[in-house]
């Protein structure tokens, strides 16, 4: 990764103005990346807007206390893709998963900066600064912002990026978390991020419908191939009855993955227009190439996909069958 962070390095050294997006949904990475890396340029003395197509999360709100962060609207904010310097995107590397902003940005004449995490990036911007063994974005963008302004940083970007790293490593228990992430995590913490207020701002501030929502989510769990398959589903009737939505699911993933002798973890979600679907494994199995088999992408053990034209029931169905051949 050295010459890639050089050269990203260098383009945010040498320009001045700055849009940082992420994708659809954005979770505890994606916006804690963006909060990060805008504080660091803004005390570079640098121009920088956040525009996202999803509005962020209610428990991530923290990470935007003067509500700067806004949603994508294009006969505001075409113009400021064009004007811009540099748009950097981070964690996602496939223009798609912009939704709305996906055609501003690939046509903008600015300099399209990508970093992330995942695998197989796409042909979309000038840049990329990509490292697929890294826990999180918020990992690269460590070595990036203390690269060009060392290991000092604010108690607002420390805490943004171990905001990030924290829900991407499932509170750094995933199989990527090394000496080296918690190395990372102690400098954040010297900087001033507090473990305890963040884990409690992000996991300790649940609805009633959000439990209420689990509790029926796990009481239709399901496993199959002898108890190696554990699979949920959440449908949109589950959400209107308990007043919630999409980004109360987050981590959800985590419960099927919690019973002794499950290998793969399935969590289906219908949506208004289609269903989205999150793996998770255990070990040795390569879920993202399950991921792959319907449209989808991700990291060995944790991957995702959407698919459309078939109803819930029977997307499950093909799903779990297919899982079967890699347990």
């Amino acid at each position: 990764m050295d010459s890639p962070l050089r050269t990203v390095a260098e383009v945010f050294r040498t320009h001045h103005t700055f849009v940082l997006t992420t994708h659809v949904n954005p979770d505890g990475d994606a916006i804690g990346s963006e909060a990060a890396l805008a504080d660091a340029l803004r005390r570079d003395r640098k121009s920088v807007e956040i525009v996202n197509h999803s509005p962020t999360p209610e428990i991530y709100d923290f990470l935007d206390p003067d509500r700067t962060i806004r949603v994508y609207q294009p006969t505001r904010d075409r113009a400021l893709l064009e004007e811009t310097e540099v748009i950097v995107v981070l964690d996602a590397n496939q223009p798609d998963r912009l939704r709305s902003m996906e055609h501003d940005v690939i046509h903008s004449r600015a300099n399209v900066v990508c970093i992330d995490h995942h695998l197989d990036p796409h042909p979309f911007a000038r840049h990329y600064l990509i490292d697929d063994g890294a826990t999180s974005t918020a990992e690269i963008l460590f070595r990036l912002i203390t690269h060009l302004y060392g290991t000092r940083l604010s108690a607002f970007t420390a805490s943004a990026l171990y905001t990030a790293i924290m829900t991407d490593t499932g509170s750094f228990r995933y199989p990527r978390v090394d000496a080296e992430t918690h190395r990372m995590v102690a400098n954040l913490i010297e900087c001033g991020a507090d473990p305890v207020g963040i884990y409690s701002r992000v996991y300790e501030r649940w609805t009633d419908g959000r439990l209420q929502l689990l509790g029926e989510t796990l009481s239709k769990l399901k496993t199959d191939s002898e108890g190696k398959i554990a699979y949920v589903t959440i449908t949109q009737d589950m959400l209107r009855r308990t007043g919630t939505s999409e980004e109360d699911t987050d981590n959800f993933t985590t419960y099927p993955m919690s019973i002794g002798g499950v290998r793969a973890g399935i969590l289906f979600l219908e949506l208004s227009d289609g269903v989205k679907i999150s793996f998770r494994s255990r070990g040795e199995i390569p879920i993202n190439e399950l991921a792959r088999e319907f449209g989808g992408n991700g990291h060995a053990n944790a991957a995702g996909a959407r698919m459309s034209g078939a109803s819930l029931e029977e997307i499950e169905q093909r799903v779990v069958h297919a899982a079967r051949k890699y347990v």
